[in-house]
């Protein structure tokens, strides 16, 4: 922070921190509301503008992959001109993007309109905690993240209801218009009561390079792998754009070695133990982003739900989410990581493989609830341990930093599951417009995901260590005594999340 920032020591008790909270929490639900929406209008939008599922991919994917390209740009452009600043230039940005989409006039349109949806994520992701951390004293700022992130779950509890109300009601457009308003709501309150902050200490400029290669990387990955199923994997297009984005790839790991001001310092990898719980985070997030892109086209088009029903369905997910987190980072603090770690994944892929049970008849408390629950379980007892575990295995220094590459893998690892497991399970073409074709890919895509799953466990099984007695009082010291609040992917379709230090992917 500036000196001028350093004197910001808001109460979250006063009308100067409710007005903060305000409007980080508002400017977080328009990501949230969004996020959670798009992946129950997929059906609708597929058969307004007759997409196949390579053209529904990219939907999702154009959004990720600039969010996840330059997430880490957005954080250090807030840091160093101010991250309120930086904040309302992405919550305009996205209202704006958001209009672009709600007005597209074919496919090609809309996924233009998510690709610069994903500019404006980028922008105001960063900032939304940041802005919590900066402004309020020590003593209260644990409080104002803890009520951050509550209320950020009960918009994303209230987004995928609304959002499938106003589908079958309206039309898929209105998901995008209602960004607006939100929007505005957010501009005037942040512009008139929230303080700006800077880092003194950043110094540089911003890794405009790193930045342009990863996300290049990003696109050519995501590219071959969604065009395969229908051009074929030796199609010289695909190749090329594999090609691309293994040289991509490669350039930005000598780049980021060799940048003065890097956007990714390299030796932040140094450490086993978060290497090891972003490859978890990887392999997990990847398996639930895959599922969770597939579910809502499944119940609507194989079991007959109505939007307002799919976005409806997951309500218990958020609900056990909120109940029983924060007693799980409890008890990882008491035990341990490493076997909430190597349990949960595995308990993920088991509510996975549960979701197989999905027919024609879906009926719910037999065929979706039981894996929903399931599901549920297996990311309570996972999502706190990971993400503390992730920030505790980096310097203190790099926290921040830290919470923000788990947070990006977890999108990376969504973004290529979305674009590779439909070919895995033969989705292609039109298949979501008929039934028992899509049905029978989905099943095998759920036992797919699940594996994937289950093997985060064994990696963390493998891979993970308990920190001593001492270090874990150290840790829950220094979060105030405090554990990691959960919340709903975002990462996903279906979801919502944070990526500051404290809060987590989900």
């Amino acid at each position: 922070m500036s000196s001028a920032a350093d004197a910001v020591e808001l109460r979250l008790s006063s009308a100067a921190g409710r007005w903060v909270l305000a409007a980080t929490v508002l400017g977080s639900a328009v990501t949230a509301i969004d996020s959670t929406v798009v992946g129950i209008a997929l059906p609708a939008i597929g058969r307004n503008f007759s997409m196949p599922v390579s053209s529904l991919q990219w939907v999702v994917t154009a959004y990720l992959v600039s969010l996840a390209g330059l997430l880490l740009v957005g954080g250090a452009l807030g840091d160093r001109y101010g991250r309120r600043r930086v904040f309302v230039i992405g919550v305009v940005w996205f209202a704006v993007s958001s209009l672009v989409c709600a007005l597209a006039p074919d496919a090609g349109a809309l996924i233009a309109g998510r690709a610069l949806q994903g500019v404006g994520g980028a922008l105001l992701t960063p900032g939304s905690l940041a802005i919590l951390q900066a402004s309020f004293t020590r003593d209260d700022r644990a409080r104002a993240i803890g009520a951050w992130s509550g209320l950020g779950g009960v918009a994303t509890a209230i987004g995928p209801f609304a959002g499938g109300f106003l589908i079958s009601a309206v039309s898929w457009r209105l998901i995008f218009l209602i960004n607006l308003p939100i929007a505005l709501v957010v501009v005037v309150i942040a512009t008139r009561h929230v303080p700006e902050t800077r880092d003194p200490a950043a110094a540089g400029p911003v890794d405009v390079v790193g930045a342009t290669l990863v996300t290049i990387g990003l696109v050519g990955l995501a590219g071959g792998l969604i065009e395969a199923p229908t051009d074929g994997w030796s199609s010289p297009v695909v190749m090329a754009m594999l090609a691309t984005a293994g040289a991509a790839f490669v350039a930005f790991v000598v780049a980021e070695a060799r940048q003065r001001y890097p956007m990714l310092p390299l030796a932040i990898f140094g450490s086993r133990q978060f290497s090891a719980t972003n490859a978890v985070t990887f392999v997990v997030y990847g398996a639930l982003g895959g599922a969770l892109f597939l579910l809502p086209v499944q119940l609507q088009e194989v079991s007959h739900y109505s939007p307002l029903e799919a976005g409806s369905a997951l309500l218990p997910l958020t609900a056990v989410m909120l109940a029983f987190s924060a007693r799980s980072g409890a008890l990882a603090v008491r035990l341990g990581p490493r076997l909430q770690m190597a349990v949960g994944p595995v308990v993920v892929g088991a509510g996975m493989v549960l979701l197989r049970m999905i027919g024609p008849s879906g009926d719910y408390v037999t065929e979706v609830l039981p894996g929903v629950l399931v599901l549920a379980l297996g990311l309570v007892i996972t999502v706190a341990p990971l993400t503390s575990t992730a920030l505790a295995s980096a310097p203190v220094e790099h926290a921040g930093m830290a919470s923000a590459v788990n947070n990006d893998v977890a999108r990376a690892g969504g973004l290529i599951a979305v674009a590779l497991l439909p070919a895995l399970s033969g989705l292609s073409g039109h298949s979501y417009v008929h039934p028992g074709e899509f049905e029978a890919g989905f099943r095998h895509a759920v036992v797919f995901a699940g594996a994937a799953s289950a093997l985060g466990g064994l990696l963390a099984a493998a891979l993970v260590r308990n920190p001593g007695a001492t270090q874990r009082l150290a840790d829950r010291a220094r979060r105030g005594g405090g554990v990691p609040v959960c919340c709903p992917l975002e990462a996903t379709p279906l979801a919502h999340g944070r990526h500051e230090p404290v809060g987590s992917n989900l």
